[in-house]
């Protein structure tokens, strides 16, 4: 009634689209339920080159419950592309970004303030109990990434070099703004650490 979109739940983690979609028909033995907020890492630049989603959002559309479920991914989405729908978060997984420490189960919080334009997407807590900013934020910093968030091996070679340069760049959140200077900087110096 406000504008605002609030929305506390358990996340639902997936590393590729087939998984996510199998959980959204119920094929699976954890099916995606309503409250859940479904979580798809390693989807961005560096993952697949900047995979598009728009099929979860699909499906969830055609289910009666589909609009109590909320995605948050470090991919895109397509114009056809409706509900709760959050993407190229960044940084993306595999650069490190809290996306991809994310596990099932934990709590996020999404708040989205349509009349004012701005909005956040916190980890809230795990185990079904609520942490503070601070524990939130220490629980994400000792959490490694796990082993099934990985580049798609099919990520074609000069795919991989443009995610690379963007995230040399600063990535999506850096402002999408392509320093050449310091991306000439960087590779220089790596390729003076190479020749050492």
């Amino acid at each position: 009634a406000d504008g605002v979109y609030r929305n506390t739940g358990p996340a639902r983690v997936f590393y590729s689209e087939s998984d996510a979609i199998e959980a959204v028909k119920g094929r699976v033995d954890t099916p995606v339920k309503p409250g859940d907020i479904m979580v798809m890492c390693g989807r961005g630049p560096m993952g697949t080159g900047m995979e598009e989603v728009a099929q979860i959002t699909l499906a969830l559309k055609h289910l009666s419950w589909g609009k109590e479920v909320a995605l948050v991914t470090d991919a895109r989405f397509s114009g056809v592309s409706t509900g709760a729908c959050i993407g190229h978060v960044g940084p993306e997984a595999l650069a490190g970004g809290p996306i991809g420490k994310l596990r099932d189960g934990d709590l996020v919080r999404i708040v989205i303030d349509g009349p004012n334009l701005n909005g956040s997407l916190d980890f809230v807590g795990e185990g079904g109990k609520e942490v503070s900013a601070e524990e939130g934020a220490s629980i994400l910093k000792r959490r490694t990434a796990p082993d099934a968030l990985a580049a798609d091996p099919r990520l074609p070679e000069d795919t991989r070099l443009w995610a690379a340069l963007q995230n040399a760049g600063g990535g999506t959140w850096g402002g999408c703004i392509y320093d050449v200077e310091k991306i000439l900087q960087l590779l220089k110096a790596g390729g003076e650490a190479l020749e050492s």
